[in-house]
């Protein structure tokens, strides 16, 4: 009787393995996360850390002083600590924020990374409206209605704000239509206060009235695909796309 040839499979290659494990690498996980941010404030400012393990000390010295004064260590001990970490962490997470918003200060595109952490039911169309001149018009809808933020140039930029609000204002009937220019100049928002501008407006809508408006702006030409994030300076905007010609 003839034998059964053997199982002959090649071994795996590194690119199949890949492949089988979805092809996909892992995102980094809340340590490595909080590490790489760790690192990125300690070279932006080196003082940072070094202040906000001095308020830990500090924190924890006074729960100290105040159990070895009264007692009741097993008390004092666990929540002086507990205390100690959050003022520290607290003051870290602070400083990280408007070391984050130091660095997108005058970045095209900054705005959109503002907008996409936005607390709440808002969502966000970045570039509606843009021009040559690097000028761009974000959309952002939420209970309040709809927010337009432009980032470029003060002058041309109220010709987009104006043309987009004119073209929102066709399918979002009655809606509060807001808008906004980021930036330092007069009459301008800072990126830092981007978000808290945003937070304060009233709630005019509800959740279902929001759902149809969404609808509704759909209706509306696609807007031009822009990066998600700031652009590196001196990127150019991208062409149009030209007129077919109609001649015969």
């Amino acid at each position: 009787m003839a034998k059964k040839p053997k199982d002959t499979k090649a071994p795996a290659t590194p690119a199949q393995g890949a492949s089988d494990q979805g092809g996909a690498q892992k995102p980094p996980g809340r340590f490595k996360q909080f590490a790489m941010v760790v690192r990125v404030v300690h070279r932006q400012s080196p003082r940072t850390i070094p202040i906000a393990v001095g308020i830990f000390l500090a924190v924890l010295a006074v729960a100290v002083a105040g159990g070895s004064v009264v007692g009741g260590w097993l008390y004092w001990g666990p929540l002086g600590f507990a205390v100690a970490f959050l003022a520290g962490f607290f003051y870290f997470t602070r400083a990280t924020q408007r070391l984050q918003y130091q660095m997108l200060e005058g970045q095209l595109g900054a705005a959109t990374a503002v907008l996409d952490n936005l607390r709440g039911d808002w969502t966000t169309e970045p570039g509606v409206g843009a021009n040559r001149q690097m000028d761009v018009v974000h959309r952002a809808v939420g209970k309040a209605g709809v927010v337009l933020v432009g980032e470029g140039d003060p002058g041309r930029l109220k010709g987009l704000l104006a043309a987009e609000k004119k073209k929102v204002a066709r399918v979002a009937h009655n809606t509060p239509i807001y808008d906004l220019q980021v930036g330092k100049g007069e009459s301008q928002v800072p990126i830092s206060q981007l978000q808290r501008r945003l937070l304060k407006l009233p709630r005019n809508l509800d959740k279902g009235e929001v759902a149809e408006l969404r609808y509704r702006l759909k209706a509306l030409p696609a807007s031009m695909q822009m990066p998600k994030g700031p652009m590196p300076k001196g990127a150019k905007m991208p062409k149009g796309p030209k007129a077919s010609g109609g001649g015969n």
